[in-house]
């Protein structure tokens, strides 16, 4: 059930780029076909999936090197399920937003789907040596696609990205082959590795690794420094793989790997790890603010959105990290739509620069259903109610609020930021009076509009619908928090009970309110 995830993509990748006398517009065709079998591939396992219970479904075994431990191993819950379709969703949109005349057609469909086939088999891998090979696997594609096919400084902006990435799946494997070397555990599988307990510093070690290595990968502040020259060299559909798709496998890998294997140092750096996601927030938000160009502005503001994420993680809440992973697939959905009618403005008009950009929405000479795509993808990132950005925050902050109230005001500032620069955005972008010296901008077809749409959809759908998104991850979050040591209140009382003075009634202290007592949050 899951290896046609990788298969189809990589057999069209290899079909699309060795066919012989393949066209341009051929080798587009083939990749959208290609890439929408998944899709629908993706459609069906949602229909099969068992939303009672909430393990790991659809499992697949085939011993690789089992001498090594490595084997491939595949299966998927909530949180896997919903990644999966995020990578196929946008897969298939950025194929679409690509230009039907880009140079080395064959190439570069080619890449995209290599790195799709990548992707969606790391969000499915059981084996920690397979997710790694996996995880790494796409770094070669996309160094070639913004390399290639990216705009100005993308040779520095390529080179930028490979050593961060490489820096961080080196940290990631460190992490990997010490927490099966520390564990004993007698191969590289999930639940072996999972099955075996640590020293407290051993586990925080680890989990450190793990942070930096995913830190860097999402990015959060202060590993961010490869984004913003990355997304805004690389192309339209590039961007919308990045930001939609590749910074989401490090919020997973925090999330499986981090949580998932050391809840015990998880819980014990929780209150750092809110401090991180509060201050990812604010700087995304300060520093889109002061941006000129639009992409730039669209690519900070990724930061601070995917801080919610880290911060519903760290609460450690039922609710929070159910937000946390619906904030993946919402933050994936908006970025997208943003990246693609940013690209279409840049074509259209010939400039990203505020300074420059006025008087969009003008119905005659303008663009004007971009620019009113463009202001519902700005409000859903901005967290207007109604839409998908909202529903998403709002259960972060729900569920993190008790447990992070600091933090979680915090957050919530951030979100009022991000309508400042939204604001800023649009107001100058979309509204004023269009300058009369400037020609009339070529009409945007329907071809071109077709991935905003589908998005939008989605957006509202979503926002108005949020159970069809929620209800997939829930069981997931639930079942990692429940490894999560908790210590209860009876517990609290007898170790109470057991340090009073013996001349002390044990009745006199049980008889106290419990709120009284100290618990763990």
């Amino acid at each position: 059930m899951l290896t046609p995830l990788l298969l189809i993509p990589l057999i069209g990748a290899i079909a699309i780029g060795f066919w012989p006398g393949l066209t341009g517009k051929q080798a587009r065709t083939g990749a959208l076909v290609v890439s929408a079998l998944p899709l629908l591939w993706t459609i069906g396992l949602f229909t099969q999936f068992d939303l009672s219970f909430g393990g790991f479904q659809f499992h697949e075994f085939l011993p690789w090197l089992p001498a090594l431990g490595l084997n491939y191993e595949l299966s998927l819950d909530g949180l896997s399920l919903l990644m999966v379709a995020l990578n196929s969703l946008i897969t298939w949109i950025a194929i679409w937003s690509s230009a039907p005349d880009i140079e080395r057609p064959r190439l570069f469909y080619s890449l995209l789907l290599l790195v799709s086939a990548g992707v969606a088999g790391a969000f499915v891998a059981q084996n920690l040596m397979l997710f790694f090979l996996l995880y790494e696997i796409e770094l070669v594609p996309l160094y070639l696609l913004i390399a290639i096919w990216g705009g100005e400084k993308k040779a520095y902006s390529a080179t930028k990205f490979l050593l961060y990435t490489a820096l961080s799946g080196a940290l990631m494997l460190a992490g990997f082959l010490g927490t099966v070397w520390l564990t004993g555990a007698k191969d590289f599988t999930y639940y072996s590795v999972m099955g075996h307990e640590l020293p407290m510093v051993w586990q925080v070690v680890l989990l450190g690794l793990l942070l930096v290595a995913f830190g860097i990968k999402i990015p959060l502040v202060p590993f961010h420094t490869w984004l913003p020259d990355t997304y805004v060299s690389a192309s339209t559909p590039v961007a919308m793989m990045l930001g939609g798709v590749l910074a989401k496998l490090g919020t997973y890998g925090l999330f499986r790997f981090g949580l998932g294997l050391f809840p015990d140092a998880w819980a014990e750096l929780s209150p750092y790890l809110a401090v991180w996601a509060a201050i990812s927030v604010l700087y995304g938000a300060i520093t889109a603010i002061a941006q000129k160009d639009i992409k730039r502005m669209v690519a900070y503001s990724s930061i601070g959105h995917m801080g919610y994420v880290l911060l519903g993680g760290a609460a450690m809440t039922d609710l929070a990290l159910t937000g946390a992973v619906s904030q993946m697939v919402s933050h994936g959905i908006i970025l997208a739509i943003l990246f693609h009618l940013v690209g279409v403005i840049e074509s259209k008009v010939g400039t990203r620069e505020l300074d420059v950009l006025n008087g969009l929405m003008n119905p005659v000479r303008g663009l004007p259903m971009v620019s009113a795509l463009l202001v519902l993808g700005g409000m859903a990132s901005a967290g207007i109610p109604g839409l998908v950005g909202f529903v998403t925050e709002f259960l972060v902050f729900q569920g993190s609020y008790a447990t992070y109230p600091v933090q979680t005001l915090l957050g919530v500032i951030g979100t009022g930021l991000t309508a400042v620069y939204f604001v800023i955005l649009l107001n100058r972008t979309c509204f004023g009076k269009l300058d009369n010296a400037i020609a009339y901008f070529p009409k945007v077809t329907f071809s071109e509009k077709l991935p905003a749409y589908v998005l939008a959809g989605l957006i509202l759908f979503l926002g108005i619908q949020p159970n069809w998104l929620v209800k997939w991850g829930e069981p997931t979050a639930s079942g990692m928090l429940a490894a999560i040591p908790i210590v209860s209140d009876e517990v609290v009382a007898d170790e109470v009970i057991e340090a009073l003075p013996v001349d002390v009634m044990p009745d006199e202290v049980i008889s106290l309110p419990i709120a009284t007592l100290p618990t763990r949050p």
